[in-house]
């Protein structure tokens, strides 16, 4: 699905973008007008249509814009680490921020919108989500096999990974008394330290004591 607008537009459309993303979180897709969208940009509704086709050529705009945030801030800052714990952290830690910070108006429409799109649009979107996940997948599944984290199922520690950090939204508090910071530190270390395996698991006289079913020789018997 191509856009109607023209290469040269850049940081004009940029700015279209994240003003209809806010009165669409604010009213919902079906409750913003194209008119309110061109209102808010201060423009008038055909200067509005000489940069976008119609309106769901805007949301799907919104959803890719907020992908490519995603995709830049987050994935490809965290693909070339080898350790597939450490790469999970840093992209739970990373995600954390996006969903915190600017950006957080595309997530909420990502996530709210993904049924409002039809045909092309919403298949490109959905792939592009599905690419996440098992991305997620692959890495849980690598850990495993690493014995970097104990034996968990991957789709459900990816999908337990993303309810964490995209229910952050509902709850989150930009001046609130917790900072972006602390609730990703926080949530890291609450998935992570569940799933680490102990380095001296089943290792016998690895520094823990072994149980035994044979009882103690007593004094003065033979053995």
């Amino acid at each position: 699905m191509n856009s109607g607008r023209r290469p040269d537009d850049g940081e004009r459309y940029r700015t279209i973008l994240e003003t209809a993303a806010r009165l669409i979180c604010e009213r919902g897709y079906e409750g913003t007008s194209m008119q309110e969208i061109a209102a808010a940009c201060r423009m008038t509704k055909a200067g509005l249509y000489h940069h976008v086709q119609n309106k769901e050529q805007l949301l799907f705009d919104i959803m890719s814009y907020g992908m490519d945030a995603f995709e830049q801030q987050v994935l490809d800052q965290v693909r070339h680490l080898e350790d597939p714990v450490a790469r999970l952290r840093e992209c739970m830690r990373l995600n954390i921020h996006l969903v915190t910070g600017g950006c957080s108006k595309e997530v909420i429409i990502i996530l709210h919108e993904h049924a409002t799109l039809t045909g092309e649009a919403r298949a490109f979107i959905d792939s592009r989500k599905k690419a996440y996940v098992r991305f997620l997948e692959d890495a849980f599944s690598e850990a495993v096999r690493m014995g970097r984290i104990r034996a968990v199922q991957p789709t459900v520690a990816a999908f337990s990974f993303l309810g964490m950090v995209l229910w952050i939204y509902k709850w989150f508090q930009p001046d609130g008394r917790l900072t972006a910071e602390q609730v990703s530190n926080e949530m890291v270390e609450l998935l992570f330290a569940g799933l680490v395996a102990p380095v001296a698991a089943a290792v016998p006289g690895a520094g823990a004591p072994q149980l035994s079913i044979v009882p103690p020789v007593a004094v003065g018997e033979k053995s």
